[in-house]
């Protein structure tokens, strides 16, 4: 039997209800042709189609274009507290179901839609949680979830030692929320007196400034893909491009790599890379070199060939389906050199991690680059995020990055 049903109505298109219906959370204002009742921005709606039949329950979002996320498509679910603690433990028995226990040390516990919290992320660094709120609905519970969530992990063994809001992002103005970032207050509890933390991931040790880092700290998704180039790179001498903090060239150096060149256009992040390399006592095996990467690859081509393996990490050229060929353009560019760069019997890997340069696009752009270099590739793997970035099926956007291994014949 339903429970009775005490929330704003909101009716949408048939073509909003395909979408729900096909997995999809989003419903954008457009798709809105009537209301009924009192909302608040932040609040629950029920979503219904012209028929009057539900569809889900979801925040209102009046100031974006995405106007309804919905978080339960079940009509007898009561939003309470428990409700809310029960999403936060699925979620984290997810990641220790698919995770190793020394995986847990460092990654992603909350992938917004792919885990039913539309808009807000949640990264574990060893004893400090950083959490990005990007819709006004998970604003409007955070007094819920983060404690809970703190809770949820201490009684299983982790020392939370605090959680940093990471609310520094542009998009947080779509919703109409002002940007900043801080220590969230546990009730009862200081704040943290540092930021910095110590990670361990795949048997590399990192620091982490949960505070300053690019986006919440540190990238967790390309895990198990480091992981894949470390194993294959014992006796190869490897150019890692795009480093930041170093991860792929360190995964290399500790996989037996003769020598690692790393290369960064941003000199803090060369800093950080050197840095790293020192604390896992890989100095000698990784030089790390600040230069901007799209006149490093046509300068090395007047040189002997140096390297047989080379990574291409790049950060998102587009994010936005409007720039999404000049992206193509800038990926093409840096994957056709680094092919005329390797010998035969190279290895490559690349990827992109943008949502809009989809893997058909990225993988045509691929056989262009192969043809122009003049080169074979062949798959050694392709991979994807890692599995605490859940794709889930229905909801493209959380679909983005691609990865791909590859030899030269």
């Amino acid at each position: 039997m339903k429970a009775e049903r005490n929330y704003p109505r909101y009716t949408v298109t048939a073509k909003a209800e395909a979408a729900i219906l096909r997995g999809h959370p989003w419903v954008y204002d457009a798709e809105i042709t009537a209301t009924e009742g009192q909302a608040e921005n932040g609040g629950l709606v029920d979503v219904i189609n012209k028929k009057g039949r539900y569809l889900g329950t979801g925040f209102l979002s009046e100031q974006s274009k995405i106007r309804v996320r919905l978080v339960s498509r079940n009509a007898n679910d009561q939003f309470d507290a428990a409700f809310w603690r029960r999403k936060l433990q699925w979620a984290w028995e997810y990641r220790k179901r698919v995770m190793s226990p020394e995986d847990l040390d460092a990654c992603r516990i909350i992938f917004g839609e792919a885990d039913a919290f539309p808009g807000l992320t949640v990264d574990k660094f060893h004893d400090l949680l950083s959490v990005q709120m990007l819709s006004v609905g998970m604003e409007r519970i955070q007094d819920i979830l983060l404690p809970a969530l703190a809770e949820l992990l201490r009684a299983d063994g982790f020392p939370i030692r605090g959680i940093l809001l990471r609310n520094d992002v542009a998009l947080r103005e779509k919703e109409g929320l002002p940007q900043g970032k801080g220590w969230y207050p546990l009730p009862g509890e200081a704040a943290p007196d540092s930021a910095v933390t110590e990670i361990t991931e795949n048997g590399v040790k990192y620091l982490v400034d949960v505070e300053n880092g690019q986006k919440t700290g540190f990238f967790l998704d390309q895990k198990y893909n480091r992981r894949a180039v470390g194993r294959i790179a014992r006796g190869r001498t490897v150019l890692d491009c795009f480093t930041h903090t170093g991860s792929f060239a360190l995964n290399a150096a500790m996989g037996g790599a003769k020598h690692v060149t790393a290369v960064d256009v941003s000199e803090s992040a060369v800093e950080m890379a050197r840095a790293n390399a020192a604390r896992n006592g890989l100095t000698g095996a990784v030089d790390c070199v600040a230069a901007n990467v799209f006149d490093l690859l046509p300068a090395l081509e007047k040189e002997p060939k140096r390297y047989d393996f080379i990574i291409l990490d790049p950060p998102a050229f587009t994010k936005s389906r409007r720039t999404v060929a000049n992206a193509i353009s800038g990926y093409k560019e840096i994957n056709y050199r680094a092919m005329k760069l390797l010998p035969r019997g190279g290895l490559l890997a690349t990827c992109s991690c943008s949502h809009f340069a989809t893997e058909e696009k990225f993988a045509a752009m691929l056989h262009s680059a192969a043809r122009d270099a003049g080169v074979q590739l062949r798959q050694i793997e392709a991979r994807q995020q890692a599995c605490d970035h859940p794709i889930l099926w229905g909801v493209e956007e959380t679909n983005y990055l691609k990865f791909y291994l590859f030899q030269v014949v």
